[in-house]
């Protein structure tokens, strides 16, 4: 009795993939930066009430600090959070709010949190700024230090 092999199935059924797709396109789709639209990163309209801003007078510096991790996180983002210096969590930094600073913390927005710094007793002078601390708020605090009162001679 002679061996049956089952016949054998065309290629043309096996190796079939729907037109158009070249096998490494999902990897690409997988592994390359995600596609958010521009309308996500657009201001809405209660975001200045809820950081106490004025649209027409936006601040002028960013308080930025990592919150989460970036184990597990794209190369593209840790090089971001990197060159911002965020290297240690729960850390602020400064940073200037300009359009390329801006477009950096847009890929890395997921990962940090961004407060205005606020200045409710102004801008500190180059003698005060050894003594101005940042709090959690975000407000740039100068410590009033008391200077000695100069004493006149008393002549008997």
């Amino acid at each position: 009795m002679a061996a049956r092999f089952p016949a054998p199935v065309p290629s043309s059924v096996l190796g079939r993939r729907p037109e158009g797709i070249v096998p490494t396109q999902w990897a690409r789709q997988k592994f390359t930066k995600s596609r958010i639209p521009e309308s996500v990163f657009q201001p809405r309209p209660g975001d200045h009430e809820k950081y106490g801003g004025d649209p027409e007078q936006p601040h002028k510096v960013h308080i930025v600090t990592r919150i989460k991790s970036v184990i597990g996180r794209p190369y593209w983002e840790k090089k971001v959070v990197h060159d911002l210096g965020l290297d240690k969590a729960h850390q602020p930094r400064l940073h200037k709010n300009i359009p390329s600073v801006n477009s950096r913390l847009k890929v890395i927005k997921h990962l940090i949190r961004i407060q205005p710094l606020k200045l409710p007793y102004g801008l500190p002078t180059e003698e005060e700024m050894a003594d101005t601390f940042l709090t959690s708020k975000g407000e740039l605090i100068i410590k009033q230090r008391l200077k000695p009162v100069e004493q006149e001679e008393i002549k008997s």
